[in-house]
């Protein structure tokens, strides 16, 4: 069985699909288990429907509205550098009602059904491909896996839109009795959960660079620290992804191919600029391409 894996990544998901849309189309590979965390988990259905070109002018045009119906952040381009900055009114009146985090996602949870039809979700369910959305369950500290023959169309929507919300600037879902959020904080990088599912061979898309190669921009405000600090647990959450997961795939003697983003692409992936996102779509599947040609050499 073939799986494939793509991590959390925000906006560089783009990426994420570039890599993809060479895989499906030009290697003609044909996977059966499709895992996706966070921004990979809007990807995933639509690439085992083979639906790239639609993903693609969905994910590529998306932007902040898109997204918060509530934003809890400015972000301003001063001389080609993007800095965050606090919405203090829309901050406030989150608190005012109650909330828990700083800002709401529920555009994003319209956008996904939008884009999602309930006929594609009943073709894929019906199917033999497992699409499996990875959550955080933040009341029991422990990721959970949530897949498509196990939900109907509401449900499953709403994991794929838990799975992106990335706490504490999105929505915090109670969901029977537990608090969910961001696949991303407990398993970015899900290469063990493919294995577990009867993975031999799995290509994971990793929207991280393999080692770090530039230094962030030092935080100005509240909202700039977060996001340079949940980065840097990120970072480390993904090393020790896939430590446990080529581990697990030595032991069972899979196949593992990795694509990492050559070149740094964002300090914040929470920003969403379709200029940028179309060009990281282009150098995805450009990279792929090379890296195909670099594993085919090598085998």
């Amino acid at each position: 069985m073939k799986a494939l894996v793509i991590s959390g990544g925000g906006s560089k998901g783009a990426f994420a699909g570039g890599v993809a849309q060479f895989l499906l189309e030009k290697e003609a590979d044909k996977y059966d288990i499709f895992i996706g965390t966070s921004t990979g988990s809007l990807l995933i259905s639509h690439l085992a429907l083979n639906k790239i070109h639609k993903i693609k002018e969905i994910f590529t045009s998306v932007n902040q509205s898109s997204i918060f119906n509530r934003r809890p952040f400015f972000i301003k381009n001063k001389n080609g550098v993007f800095t965050v900055s606090i919405n203090h009114f829309n901050v406030l009146i989150n608190l005012i009602r109650g909330s828990k985090t700083f800002g709401e996602s529920y555009n994003l949870r319209k956008l996904i059904r939008r884009s999602l039809t309930q006929k594609e979700f009943q073709e894929l369910k019906s199917g033999s491909k497992d699409v499996i959305i990875t959550v955080s369950n933040l009341s029991t500290n422990g990721a959970e896996y949530k897949s498509i023959k196990d939900f109907d169309y509401d449900e499953f929507c709403d994991w794929i839109w838990i799975s992106c919300n990335y706490l504490p600037f999105m929505s915090l879902v109670n969901k029977n009795g537990f608090d969910y959020g961001d696949g991303g904080f407990t398993n970015l990088v899900p290469i063990r959960e493919a294995i577990k599912r009867g993975a031999t061979e799995i290509d994971v898309i990793v929207l991280h660079t393999e080692t770090a190669i530039t230094k962030k921009i030092n935080s100005r405000n509240p909202f700039s620290l977060l996001i340079n600090l949940f980065g840097t647990v990120l970072e480390q959450v993904k090393k020790n992804d896939i430590a446990i997961g080529i581990l697990a795939a030595k032991n069972k003697d899979v196949t593992i191919n990795v694509f990492y983003t050559p070149t740094f692409l964002t300090d914040n992936a929470l920003h969403f600029n379709k200029i940028e996102m179309k060009k990281w779509w282009r150098e995805g599947y450009e990279y792929a391409f090379i890296k195909s040609e670099i594993i085919g050499k090598l085998k």
